[in-house]
């Protein structure tokens, strides 16, 4: 990407997360593959949606907290956060059979993280379901080779709900329901992009994920997750966020031109073309997101300069 990225991801960080509609379009972030999603717009703005979801988990209003999240999974149905959060409100209501659906779609969609996997394990438990002990044996599995790193405190509290729950423990479904507002996400977002400008990639995923976790599945973010992804070489990665992000923003700018640098990265320069087309169509005057493109599909690969 060069020093034209770097310029770009500066500029983000200086822009609300809490922006929507028409904002949307010039953010800028990674790459991805596959098929183009959707272009249908959802029918509810899913992180405005997830914010009332936040708000409504930390006012324990479970019920509320369901409707906001529902509307977020039916529009982003490959947001793990969201499914993990709907497990939580599920939970929150008694519903062990609605929380276990939730929490195991969020494992598959999100097979390391850990709170869904204690989410997933405790439900089973309540249920009286001897699929609790694989996910009891995952954490554990997961809590060894841990050791002592930074995940060891949640592995352990993880470790203790689930053995709780399979030996018949009322406990809760996750962690304390104290959850991070938009401002912290703000802050979370531009941490992350300070993080990635100097290379650090695995510290700004974690940035990351605490700003997706309080905004939601907002595009820039899922788009700088897509990016980060891909900078560590896992593009199969990388697609599912950015597929995400032009589900939610089918004009995100940045996305679409990533999108397509990443298919030059395969190979793939009739589909990069196609990205690059949709580039023209929404830049109807130009602008730098297709004029970079455009160096990528004529050079064949990243552009030396």
């Amino acid at each position: 990407m060069g020093d034209r990225l770097r310029g770009t991801l500066l500029l983000g960080a200086m822009l609300s997360l809490t922006l929507t509609g028409a904002a949307w379009s010039s953010g800028g972030g990674g790459g991805g593959g596959g098929d183009m999603p959707s272009m249908s717009a959802p029918s509810y703005d899913p992180a405005a949606e997830y914010v009332k979801a936040i708000q409504a988990l930390n006012d324990k209003d479970y019920k509320a907290a369901e409707r906001a999240l529902v509307h977020v999974v039916d529009a982003v149905p490959k947001n793990a956060e969201a499914w993990r959060l709907l497990g939580t409100a599920n939970a929150g209501q008694n519903d062990l059979k609605g929380a276990k659906r939730a929490y195991d779609k969020a494992v598959k969609l999100e097979p390391d993280n850990i709170e869904a996997h204690r989410g997933l394990g405790v439900a089973l438990g309540g249920l009286k379901d001897a699929k609790a002990q694989e996910q009891l044996d995952w954490l554990k599995a997961r809590a060894t080779a841990c050791g002592t790193c930074g995940d060891a405190p949640a592995l352990a509290t993880a470790v203790k709900a689930v053995e709780s729950a399979i030996a018949g423990s009322a406990v809760a479904a996750s962690g304390p329901l104290l959850f991070a507002g938009p401002a912290a996400g703000d802050r979370a977002y531009v941490a992350a992009v300070s993080l990635i400008n100097e290379h650090r990639y695995d510290e700004a995923l974690t940035s990351l994920a605490a700003a997706r976790e309080a905004l939601g599945p907002h595009p820039d973010i899922l788009t700088y997750q897509g990016y980060t992804w891909r900078k560590k070489g896992q593009f199969d990665r990388a697609e599912t966020y950015y597929r995400q992000a032009l589900v939610i923003a089918p004009e995100h700018r940045g996305a679409t031109e990533y999108y397509g640098e990443l298919k030059v990265e395969r190979g793939d320069l009739k589909g990069a073309r196609v990205m690059l087309a949709r580039l023209d169509r929404i830049c109807a005057y130009g602008c730098a997101e297709a004029e970079e493109l455009r160096r990528w599909v004529d050079a064949g690969h990243e552009p030396s300069s």
